[in-house]
């Protein structure tokens, strides 16, 4: 439906106010992020409380990547220093989608996006960080680096072994992504041969 739904439909799906529409209108209006408008819309509805309604936008930004990779690389480096932990929240799982980290170039972008984000959830108060908002992009962090440093170990690995893991926050994501068995056999040490 995110390639086909025209701006009349986009927005009755926006006002049915229907949570499974509204992911459809977030995927659609994601998946046309070249355009300001629809850009505004999908950034607006990244935030929204319900996380069928967020999903909808990452999913929009996966398909407009698909087929305009440069498109959702800019997006998606904007948006990981956005103030709001959702927008960041969607650009990190944006781009950490194994089908669209297939280059060098687009394995760098999700592993940039990882430490930008990573960087702005430790630096972020103690105090704010139970909100909702900061726990879905803990959340989306607890898997997005795995994606990210298997695209391209030589450059994620340090990067991923860089972290700050003194923040509990960040011990817990590096905990969470160590355990992910695309993770695992990379951080195996490697048995020499007899």
């Amino acid at each position: 439906m995110a390639g086909v739904a025209d701006a009349p439909l986009i927005q009755q799906l926006m006002e049915s106010g229907d949570e499974f529409r509204m992911m459809c209108a977030a995927a659609a209006s994601a998946f046309r992020g070249q355009d300001r408008a629809f850009l505004a819309n999908a950034h607006s509805l990244a935030s929204d409380a319900r996380w069928r309604v967020r999903e909808g936008v990452a999913i929009g930004l996966q398909l407009l990547g698909d087929t305009m990779p440069s498109a959702l690389t800019s997006i998606v480096l904007m948006w990981a220093d956005d103030p709001d932990p959702l927008v960041q929240r969607a650009a990190a799982a944006a781009i950490c989608e194994p089908r669209l980290l297939r280059t060098p170039e687009s394995a760098a972008v999700a592993i940039t996006v990882c430490q930008r984000t990573t960087d702005h959830l430790r630096r972020m108060p103690i105090e704010n960080r139970r909100t909702p908002a900061v726990q879905a992009l803990r959340q989306a962090l607890g898997y997005c680096w795995s994606v990210a440093v298997a695209a391209d170990p030589l450059r994620g690995l340090p990067a991923f072994h860089s972290l700050d893991t003194k923040d509990a926050e960040v011990e817990w994501i590096v905990n969470q992504n160590s355990h992910k068995k695309r993770l695992t056999r990379l951080l195996e040490p490697s048995v020499p041969d007899d």
